[in-house]
C-alpha cells in the first residue's frame, strides 16, 4: 500500500466534504494528530475505523486502500438542532448588523459547546444551529454539549432538540457552492420535535427515546411526551434531562 497515495485521496475526500481535519477526529473519536499523519502519508487508518472513516468520508474503505469507486453511505450520530425562542421579534426593526452580531454571538458560544464534546458543527440558518456527534458515547456527549450550551447561552432562549439514528453526510447544493450537510429521517424528526419543545418545556429542551436508549445513566431523564411525528409510524418518546434547571418544567404533556 502506498501510504502517501492513501493520505492524498484521504485528504481530497475531505475537502471535498468542506470537512476540518478536528471534524474527521471528532466524528471517529481518534486525535486530530493521527488524521494529520494519514493525509501525509506517515501512517494509515487503523482497520477499526477504517468503515467509520469510510462513512464519515463517504465512500468505500476499497476506495480509501485504493480499489473501488466512490460510494456514500450513512451512519450512526445524535443530531442536536437549536433555534432561539422569540428571535423573530428581538430582530423586528433592528438593524441587519445588530441581529448578525446577536446571532453569531450565540453560535460562537454553541459551537465551542459542540466542539468541547467533539461534535461537529454543521451549518448556521437564520437562528438555528445544527451539528452531529458520532463514535463512542455520541448520546452522552451531545446532551453534555446541549446543556453546556444552554449554560453559556442564558436567558432561557435557547430551543434544543436531540434525535439519534442514521444520518447522511454529503454535499447539498450547487457544485461551485455547496458545503457539507446532514439529511435524513433522523434530522427531519429533531426538527419536527423542536417546535413542541419549544412551545411546552419551559426550559426548551428535550431529547427522543431514541437518545436516552444510548446514554448511560449518568445524567437523569423524565418522559414528558409521546408525539406523533410525520414518517415515524411508532412516534416519538420525548423526555427531559433531570437537572436543577429542568425538574418539573414540562407544560401540556
Amino acid at each position: 500500500m502506498n501510504l502517501v497515495d492513501l493520505g492524498n485521496r484521504i485528504r481530497k475526500q475531505r475537502e471535498r466534504r468542506g470537512l476540518k481535519q478536528s471534524d474527521i477526529a471528532h466524528a471517529l473519536q481518534i486525535s486530530a494528530q493521527a488524521v494529520s499523519k494519514w493525509e501525509r502519508g506517515e501512517n494509515a487508518p487503523d482497520i477499526a475505523v477504517l468503515l467509520d472513516l469510510a462513512k464519515v468520508l463517504g465512500v468505500t474503505s476499497d476506495w480509501i486502500l485504493g480499489r473501488g469507486e466512490n460510494d456514500r453511505d450513512t451512519f450512526e450520530a445524535t443530531v442536536l438542532c437549536t433555534s432561539l425562542n422569540g428571535f423573530a421579534e428581538f430582530a423586528a426593526g433592528l438593524p441587519p448588523r445588530e441581529v448578525a452580531a446577536r446571532a453569531n454571538g450565540v453560535f460562537h458560544l454553541l459551537t465551542e459547546a459542540v466542539l468541547r464534546y467533539e461534535g461537529v458543527p454543521v451549518k448556521y440558518v437564520g437562528d438555528g444551529f445544527l451539528a452531529f456527534f458520532s463514535g463512542a458515547d455520541h448520546a452522552r456527549r451531545a446532551l453534555q454539549a446541549a446543556l453546556h450550551g444552554r449554560d453559556l447561552v442564558g436567558g432561557g432562549e435557547l430551543v434544543a432538540m436531540l434525535h439519534a439514528g442514521d444520518i447522511f453526510l454529503g454535499a447539498i447544493g450547487h457544485a461551485e457552492y455547496s458545503r457539507p450537510d446532514i439529511t435524513g429521517q433522523t434530522v427531519n424528526t429533531a426538527f419536527l420535535a423542536m417546535g413542541w419543545v419549544a412551545a411546552n418545556v419551559r426550559e426548551r429542551m428535550a431529547l427522543s427515546g431514541e437518545v436516552v436508549a444510548r446514554l448511560d445513566g449518568s445524567i437523569p431523564v423524565r418522559k414528558v411526551k409521546h408525539m406523533r411525528v410525520k414518517g415515524v409510524s411508532a412516534g416519538l418518546d420525548l423526555y427531559v434531562p433531570e437537572t436543577k434547571q429542568t425538574k418539573g418544567t414540562a407544560r401540556g404533556a
